[in-house]
C-alpha cells in the first residue's frame, strides 16, 4: 500500500511513517497541485494525506475508486463529502485538540489586537503619523469583567473562555448544539441562545465546526443585533462570515471592532476594503502556526495513516460509522 502527501509536514510525521515502512510520496514540487493533478496522483496511491482545503467532493471520489483512506492535516473536515466517504467505506481522520492551545492563542491576540487598534496605530508610525499626544484620539476598550460569548464552546472555544476568564475576570456565555457541563462547572459558563448570544455579547468569538446550515450566519441580521461596542472574532472558517455584511457594521458603528484569522473567501485579496479599517484586524490563517501544533498535527496524521495500513481503526476518525 502507497500514501500520496500532497505537501510537505513536519518531520515528526515524516519519522513516524519511516519508522513503519510506510511507502509513501510526498508532492514533487513545492506548487498547489490542480485538482486533475491531485486526482492523478490519488489513483496512482492508496491512500490520501491531505494539508490544505482541497474539495474531496462526490465528484472527485468517483474519480478516485481505489482510494481507501484520508488523514487530513487539519481539525476542521468540511472540505470533505463525508456521506461520498461513507458510502465507500473509506475511513477520514483528523487531528483534534493539538492545536486548542495555538488557536486559542490566536483568538486572544486578536482580540486585544482590535480592543486596542493595534494593527491600525502600527500602520501609523510607517505612514510617519505618529504625531503629538491627543488624548481623544484612537482610543481602544478595556475588557476587564465583560461578557465574552462563545460560538462553539468545544476545544479551543474552552481554551480561548479560560484565558478571558483569568486575564479579564470576563462573564462566559455560550451557544452549542448541547450544553459544556465542563465549562459550565469550571468557567461558570451560561448557555444561551443564539439571539441572546448577540445581544449580550462584548465579545463574541467563533470557535465551532463549520457546517452548511450556518453558511454566513454572521450576516446583516446578525450584526445589527450585536452591542455598538461588540468585537467579532473568528478563527475557525471564514464561511460563517458575510464579509460586505461586516465591512458595512464596521464602517456604520453597527458594532465596534473585528478580528478575524479567517477569511471569506480565503486567501484574502491585498485590496479587500476590510484591510483599509481602523477597527479590523486580520492574520492570514496563522491559527495553528507554532512548532509544538504543528508538529503534533503531523503525528496525528500519521498515526491515522499508520492504522489505517495495519488494518485498525483511525485513533482520530471523523466518520466512525465506516467501522460498523
Amino acid at each position: 500500500m502507497k500514501v500520496f502527501i500532497n505537501k510537505n509536514i513536519p518531520e515528526a510525521g515524516i519519522k513516524l511513517l519511516q519508522d513503519k515502512g510506510i511507502n509513501f510520496t510526498i508532492n514533487p514540487t513545492e506548487n498547489v497541485l490542480s485538482r486533475e493533478e491531485l486526482i492523478k496522483f490519488c489513483n496512482e496511491n492508496d491512500a490520501l494525506l491531505n494539508v490544505g482545503s482541497n474539495n474531496l467532493d462526490e465528484d472527485f471520489f468517483q474519480q478516485c475508486p481505489n482510494l481507501k483512506g484520508i488523514a487530513l492535516f487539519s481539525v476542521g473536515f468540511d472540505s470533505v463529502n463525508i456521506p461520498s466517504a461513507n458510502s465507500r467505506k473509506i475511513p477520514v481522520g483528523n487531528t483534534p485538540d493539538v492545536l486548542s492551545r495555538a488557536t486559542s492563542d490566536v483568538a486572544f491576540l486578536l482580540m486585544q489586537s482590535v480592543a486596542r487598534k493595534s494593527f491600525f496605530n502600527h500602520k501609523r508610525i510607517l505612514n510617519n503619523d505618529w504625531g503629538s499626544f491627543d488624548p481623544l484620539a484612537n482610543l481602544g476598550q478595556e475588557l476587564y469583567g465583560k461578557t465574552l460569548g462563545i460560538f462553539g464552546l468545544g476545544r479551543i472555544g474552552f481554551e480561548m473562555a479560560k484565558k478571558c476568564k483569568a486575564a479579564f475576570g470576563m462573564n462566559i456565555i455560550y451557544h452549542n448544539r448541547s450544553h459544556n457541563e465542563t465549562a459550565e462547572k469550571e468557567l461558570d459558563a451560561k448557555y444561551v441562545n443564539f439571539e441572546t448570544l448577540l445581544s449580550q455579547s462584548d465579545v463574541l468569538s467563533v470557535h465551532s465546526n463549520y457546517t452548511e446550515e450556518n453558511n454566513e450566519i454572521f450576516n446583516k441580521n446578525a450584526f445589527a443585533k450585536m452591542k455598538r461596542n461588540a468585537i467579532f472574532i473568528n478563527t475557525a472558517r471564514g464561511k460563517f462570515q458575510n464579509e460586505k455584511d461586516l465591512f458595512d457594521a464596521l464602517t456604520n458603528d453597527i458594532i465596534w471592532g473585528a478580528g478575524l484569522d479567517v477569511t471569506n473567501p480565503e486567501p484574502m485579496k491585498p485590496d479587500n476594503p476590510l484591510l483599509s479599517l481602523s477597527n479590523c484586524c486580520i492574520l492570514p490563517h496563522i491559527g495553528s502556526a507554532t512548532y509544538e501544533a504543528r508538529n503534533a498535527m503531523a503525528v496525528c496524521a500519521a498515526q491515522n495513516i499508520i492504522a489505517l495500513f495495519e488494518g485498525k481503526k483511525m485513533p482520530f476518525c471523523v466518520n466512525e460509522e465506516v467501522y460498523i
